[in-house]
């Protein structure tokens, strides 16, 4: 017997595998976990939020603003511009690698 409950947890309604970090291309939405963030549809507004949350992260030592920032604008950047997607994808493949247990 399966369990119907952990395929639909893990598909959306088309049958794709459902999104828990990053952008949604179809939705343009930024996901964390079960949460989606609308990004504004114009390229130049997510430019420009993306360089606004860097530049925000950089004063990350200030009350309100904090060095969360800094991923989540190389998130937003990374759907328009290619070299940050690169730099985001190295990392995670860095990052991977490191977490993975040595044999």
């Amino acid at each position: 017997m399966t369990d119907q409950s952990e395929t639909t947890a893990n598909a959306d309604r088309n049958g794709r595998k459902t999104r828990r970090f990053g952008i949604d291309p179809a939705t343009r939405e930024l996901v964390f976990g079960s949460v989606r963030i609308p990004l504004p549809r114009s390229r130049l507004a997510r430019v420009g939020v993306g360089i606004a949350l860097i530049f925000g992260g950089l004063l990350g030592f200030l009350p309100v603003l904090g060095f969360w920032m800094l991923p989540l604008g190389f998130i937003v950047l990374s759907h328009d511009m290619p070299m940050v997607r690169r730099w985001r994808r190295r990392f995670a493949v860095w990052w991977t690698r490191k977490r993975r247990p040595a044999n």
